[in-house]
């Protein structure tokens, strides 16, 4: 069973992840997945692209993506690395109960 600490750790790094997704993940999520969207299809239809109705919400669908993973990837290690800092502030009250718990018996 988690503590308060770790839980509120967990909060606050999913959190500054948000923030930090707002402030420098939205530009490179959406030049990776356009990006990467007509590399792919410049791949599939053997050369260069032109600006269809295809191509066009092909490449929405690529930022959509690409924005999205960039926002989860954001808030997923923002998340674990606030767990960590919880963790790491709730163990020496832990081991001071241990320690007690330890002296009583």
């Amino acid at each position: 069973m988690k503590n308060e600490t770790v839980k509120t750790g967990m909060k606050i790094g999913a959190t500054v992840g948000g923030l930090v997704f707002a402030v420098f993940g939205i530009m490179p999520g959406f030049y990776f997945g356009s990006y990467g969207t007509l590399i792919l299809l410049q791949k599939l239809m053997g050369g260069a692209v032109e600006p269809t109705l295809f191509v066009r919400a092909a490449v929405v669908m690529g930022i959509v993506v690409g924005i999205s993973c960039a926002a989860a990837v954001s808030l997923v290690v923002g998340g674990l690395l606030g767990t960590a800092a919880g963790y790491i502030v709730s163990a020496p009250a832990a081991m001071r109960r241990q320690h007690a718990a330890m002296e009583k018996a």
